[in-house]
């Protein structure tokens, strides 16, 4: 009896041995697949999405909505169009900035639609779409402090997100121009926020469009300040892809050049960033700026 017992686990050690090394090889296999014939097979495409309205965010309905959303679900619709499939699922996966490049390089999103800035150290780790939007960095402080400028953080303490690249926006001006601030980098935009409508701390850095939003959807949007001065100058947002897969980069970049130079495009933007947008109450009463209106009508990769 002892003997059989001791054959009876060695084989079920063995076939347990046979599935643990089968399973990592067959995961392997299918982050392995180009994205596009990952998509053929399972009929589905992984969305990476954020909670960044006005371009990525949950509705109050449950939907997952904005203007990178809505860019997205056509370049889906177009490739549907060149696999010549009948459906093409999208499977929206939540991300936020310090988790992005991570969850698309595993192979749990296959495209990040959402505001990411496009700059050359970002390029070593993912590929980015064609521009869909440009925008410079920014703070907001509480109005009654009364800043505007950068020098006027000189001495004070900054919130930043941490995964953005106004991590690095404001240490560089810190350091150029010896402004003694304390950098205080938070995990979340709405915690970063928070410190300064608790004045935990004097200010949070970020993308302006992305302040401007927050304020607006704030209890007392007339309590707080949007820096006239600029941290940076504006930069190029684009959807992250993993690297190497040029073939869906490819396809997804053919499908935003078509819907970027038809009247499409102007629209998707109008809706989002010109007019009321229903799911949060808001206008950020924001034309499209000349920079978006030459990327749109000539688009071209960054390199």
């Amino acid at each position: 009896m002892k003997h059989s017992l001791c054959k009876v686990s060695a084989a079920a050690f063995q076939a347990l041995l046979i599935l643990c090394l089968s399973a990592p090889i067959a995961a392997a296999s299918n982050f392995e697949m180009p994205t596009l014939e990952r998509i053929v097979k399972t009929g589905k495409i992984r969305i990476g999405y954020g909670a960044t309205a006005p371009f990525s965010f949950t509705a109050p309905d449950g939907q997952i909505v904005g203007y990178s959303i809505d860019l997205c679900r056509r370049v889906t619709e177009k490739l549907r169009e060149r696999l010549n499939i009948p459906t093409i699922e999208i499977e929206f996966v939540p991300r936020t900035p310090s988790n992005r490049i991570q969850l698309l390089n595993e192979g749990n999103i296959d495209i990040e639609c959402n505001s990411s800035t496009n700059t050359a150290e970002r390029r070593k780790s993912a590929n980015f779409a064609l521009s869909h939007f440009y925008g410079a960095t920014r703070y907001v402080s509480l109005a009654k402090n009364g800043l505007q400028t950068v020098a006027d953080l000189k001495g004070r303490s900054v919130s930043v997100a941490l995964g953005t690249v106004n991590v690095s926006d404001i240490t560089e001006i810190n350091r150029t121009q010896k402004l003694s601030i304390s950098v205080v980098p938070v995990d979340g935009l709405q915690s970063a926020f928070d410190m300064v409508k608790d004045a935990r701390v004097s200010a949070f850095a970020m993308d302006e469009v992305l302040l401007s939003m927050m304020i607006a959807q704030s209890k007392n949007p007339s309590e707080y300040s949007l820096s006239k001065e600029k941290v940076t100058e504006a930069q190029p947002y684009g959807f992250m892809m993993r690297l190497n897969d040029t073939e869906f980069a490819t396809a997804v970049n053919d499908a935003l050049r078509e819907i970027y130079k038809s009247p499409e495009g102007a629209e998707i933007y109008a809706r989002w960033f010109e007019s009321q947008i229903p799911e949060i109450g808001v206008s950020l009463h924001m034309p499209m700026s000349d920079m978006l209106k030459n990327a749109f009508a000539n688009p071209a990769s960054i390199q």
